[in-house]
């Protein structure tokens, strides 16, 4: 766990502003993401196996969803409906039971986030339709479900766009948080990554980096203190660079990434950056697996 507290800080703050092992590498292989699907009508069975989406965008919150169903015998078994953060880090429901989400505290909400969640997840096993829902108002709530007040518009959605791509089965690697720090400042600043794996797929990761005064690399370019367009002519700044690594893999889930003599690679658009030591990290941390 301390190994990434740096992270768990990060998400706990964002958490409060809101509501106030598998070591080896995994194929090349697509990370089923969520994608515009017109809905169909729920077949009479559903094929055997298990189906997974991610959401395309974190949102606002800093929080991405995913939802994996399993289906046998023709039927929806089991729903997991689940998040991951731009920080990287554990993942929603892990961060949630462990007491620092707090929606019930914080927020005054009727349970917690994940005990919410899961009455979701039983009404669509009840159901067996992602498209038996009637939402109460815009913002995505309903009625229909004893015991939820969260919106769960994106739940159905992204559950319809999982059932709709057909199963995909799960990744290679355990599900959990993973992180890696590198040993020594360089130029600096420390770099570090933390991953979150979700149904086995790689499903956030963040390249950052701190300085000797703690301040993280991202809110440092961010905030226009580091500036490698304006005076280094640079194709996008670190922090735009470090975003395209990070969804690079996700989409991919290529951990082995072919490098240049300086470090960069022509595999990832839109970063022009040295990634050898992002590499060397994300291989280092998926290797320890979830801490």
């Amino acid at each position: 766990m301390k190994k990434y507290s740096v992270i768990l800080v990060l998400l706990v703050v964002a958490v409060a502003l809101v509501v106030t092992g598998c070591a080896k590498k995994a194929e090349v292989t697509q990370t089923p993401a969520a994608a515009a699907v017109t809905p169909i009508e729920k077949p009479e069975v559903y094929q055997d196996g298990v189906y997974f989406t991610l959401g395309e965008e974190f949102e606002s919150s800093g929080w991405k969803y995913a939802v994996t169903i399993t289906v046998t015998d023709g039927k929806i078994v089991d729903v997991d409906w689940n998040g991951v953060n731009v920080n990287g880090g554990p993942d929603k429901k892990t961060l949630d039971k462990s007491g620092n989400y707090n929606m019930v505290k914080f927020g005054g909400a009727i349970a917690e986030w994940y005990e919410q969640a899961e009455r979701v997840e039983a009404y669509l096993v009840e159901t067996q339709n992602p498209l038996d829902v009637v939402y109460s108002d815009a913002e995505g709530h309903v009625d229909s479900i004893s015991g939820v007040t969260v919106t769960v518009d994106e739940f159905f959605r992204l559950a319809q766009v999982a059932l709709a791509q057909g199963p995909v089965g799960s990744g290679s690697y355990a599900n959990g948080a993973y992180y890696a720090s590198a040993a020594d400042f360089h130029e600096g600043w420390k770099d570090y990554v933390s991953v979150t794996v979700v149904n086995g797929f790689i499903s956030s990761v963040n390249w950052n980096a701190v300085n000797e005064e703690g301040v993280d690399k991202k809110s440092y370019d961010r905030a226009g203190n580091y500036n490698m367009m304006k005076f280094g002519g640079a194709i996008a700044d670190w922090y735009e660079q470090a975003e395209a690594a990070e969804l690079y893999v996700v989409k991919t889930q290529n951990t082995d990434v072919a490098l240049n003599a300086d470090g960069s690679t022509d595999e990832i658009s839109g970063a022009t950056i040295s990634v050898d030591g992002f590499v060397e990290l994300l291989q280092q941390a998926l290797a320890a697996g979830p801490q």
